[in-house]
């Protein structure tokens, strides 16, 4: 029996696993310091750390940043207009964060509603066992869609 210390055996070789095809072994890569400016970053790390914010809207939490889309719950909103979201929990850039108690003062996202529109259909189904009884139900719920613009605070 060789053993993973044997010098028989190539490196990244295990005998418990010779009967397994096309499974290597690597050494894994050593992590990159974190301790860099937000301007020294790479532009694929700079989206990684934009400015996003924590909103409520129709009883759910959204984390949003600028330019994403987001379908929420409808709003009373023509398409094309901009809407202002007031009750904004938390707002973070990079290692600057603001929590608040329970939203943060004078902070406020804004968006323009891209779309009105109905989710994919989800069906309800009742039954009773052995009464020869179910009821089906289908239920399609509205949404607005809505692009963020910017984010103050």
């Amino acid at each position: 029996m060789r053993t993973i210390a044997d010098p028989e055996l190539p490196p990244g070789h295990f005998p418990a696993l010779r009967n397994c095809t096309g499974v290597t072994f690597r050494p894994h890569a050593a992590m990159p310091a974190t301790n860099h400016s937000f301007k020294a970053l790479g532009e694929q790390d700079q989206r990684r750390y934009k400015m996003y914010a924590v909103i409520v809207t129709g009883g759910k939490q959204y984390k949003v940043a600028e330019g994403e889309y987001l379908k929420i719950e409808k709003l009373e909103v023509p398409t094309g207009e901009a809407v202002t979201f007031d009750r904004v929990l938390l707002i973070g850039n990079g290692d600057d964060v603001k929590i608040g108690a329970p939203v943060v003062d004078g902070a406020k996202v804004t968006a323009e509603v891209v779309a009105q529109g109905r989710h994919d259909k989800v069906t309800i189904i009742k039954f009773r066992r052995r009464k020869h009884h179910m009821k089906r139900q289908g239920h399609r719920q509205w949404f607005t869609e809505v692009k963020i613009t910017g984010i103050q605070g």
